[in-house]
């Protein structure tokens, strides 16, 4: 069973390229008390994204907001979307790398763009 837990450095800098990258504005705050689930999907990194604490359990889809791609370090692809649910809040951040194995690293580089 995963558990909920703060964002990771790397992961934090992930989804602030993506939200500064979508066309919808959020609260400047949006990373405050910001909790994470990994998601089952071979360690790819997805992650369901909790905003301001709060753990919600029937939140729906609502649409995708931004998305980037960058290559891992063994050289695979890797597409990175952040989701928003129904009610206008972050929902996930959404990790495909293209061969489905597990992601090694989300690199600094991409953030320089």
């Amino acid at each position: 069973m995963q558990f909920n837990r703060k964002i990771l450095p790397a992961e934090e800098r992930l989804l602030d390229f993506l939200v500064k990258k979508s066309s919808i504005l959020f609260p400047t705050n949006w990373k405050d008390k910001l909790l994470v689930r990994p998601m089952h999907d071979g360690k790819m990194g997805s992650l369901v994204l909790f905003p301001y604490g709060i753990i919600k359990s029937e939140r729906l889809f609502g649409k995708q907001i931004s998305e980037c791609q960058f290559k891992d370090k063994d050289g695979i692809y890797v597409v990175a979307s952040l989701n928003i649910d129904k009610e206008g809040d972050l929902f996930e951040l959404d990790i495909w790398k293209v061969d489905f194995s597990p992601l090694i690293d989300i690199p600094d580089c991409l953030f320089l763009k």
